[in-house]
């Protein structure tokens, strides 16, 4: 799928903030789809693996996931993947061809661990859900949560390495859903801004508002973080029951405000510089939308913030 670049200006100019709401209707669309499927499957499983690459909003997805599901009376707990990392040790940790450590790995993860955890919650018995502290870069077992699955419930299990062979493959009954942002945005034929230009934009903002990260170190992790995708998520998204664009035609108008200014703060000498050129010089196709007319609950808000979720 792609958006058509004169499309979207001519809603900026006409009516911006009717077409954020379309917009965002037509991915909450998207997300009742996916919660359809998840009931459609629940006699078969209550478990659902939600993957995609950084950037995707798997955080959101997964959030109005489990809203639209409560709404219908199916009681949800959503998990993040990052809680069943294993504690670092430097000797064994995998690591990048650069010798680096490589935490897009998925032999980060404790396989085991989740592998008798869906075991068990589909059989309705306990487990506990473990607590990964990033700071210490250790697993805190101390702090875990108890977790136990009623008829009408669901665990939604989410991370870049849900439909990787280690955690879906013991499980193929699990329901199976890949989020990304899947559209780009064409000139009549000529491409304009990438999807995978709306991920790194995303990530971008999001780390040097929110996480303290130079833009500068975003794009130097970037290369491993795609290395990553390609060899940990992209290669399973075809087993997914359901794929969800998390793309939004209005980001990168909204995106523009944010992102050029430490965009173009970004030293000459970085040796992404290139790349880093054609991107700023992509948000000039695009006419600005004010920040203050995105929605609370937008997805685009776990980037931006000022929205309406909490993010642990």
């Amino acid at each position: 799928m792609a958006y058509q670049l004169s499309t979207i200006n001519d809603s900026v100019r006409t009516d911006p903030a009717a077409f954020l709401a379309q917009c965002d209707g037509a991915y909450q669309k998207r997300v009742e789809e996916a919660a359809d499927r998840i009931i459609e499957r629940l006699d078969i499983s209550p478990i659902v693996l939600l993957s995609g690459p950084s950037g995707s909003g798997k955080t959101t997805t997964a959030l109005k996931i489990e809203e639209e599901l409560e709404r219908r009376g199916i009681v949800t707990h959503t998990i993040s993947l990052d809680n069943y990392f294993k504690t670092l040790n430097k000797a064994t940790a995998p690591r990048t061809p650069e010798g680096d450590l490589d935490f897009e790995s998925p032999l980060c993860l404790d396989m085991e661990l989740l592998d008798e955890s869906f075991t068990k919650l589909s059989r309705g018995e306990e487990v506990i859900v473990p607590k990964f502290e990033f700071a210490r870069q250790m697993r805190n077992d101390a702090k875990g949560r108890p977790l136990r699955l009623g008829k009408r419930e669901v665990a939604i299990f989410e991370g870049i390495h849900a439909l990787g062979p280690g955690i879906a493959g013991p499980h193929p009954e699990a329901t199976k859903l890949y989020i990304s942002a899947r559209s780009n945005v064409l000139e009549g034929e000529t491409l304009r801004f990438k999807g995978t230009w709306m991920r790194l934009t995303r990530r971008a903002v999001r780390d040097y508002n929110f996480r303290g990260t130079d833009v500068s170190d975003t794009l130097a992790m970037w290369a491993n973080v795609r290395r990553g995708e390609k060899l940990y998520i992209s290669p399973y998204k075809e087993t997914a029951d359901i794929i969800v664009d998390s793309s939004l035609p209005y980001e990168v108008s909204v995106m523009k405000n944010y992102a050029l200014p430490i965009l173009k703060a970004v030293p000459q000498e970085n040796q992404r510089r290139a790349e880093l050129l054609d991107l700023i010089a992509a948000f000039d196709h695009f006419e600005a939308i004010p920040p203050e007319l995105v929605a609370k609950d937008s997805l685009l808000r776990e980037f931006i913030g000022g929205g309406s979720y909490q993010y642990k």
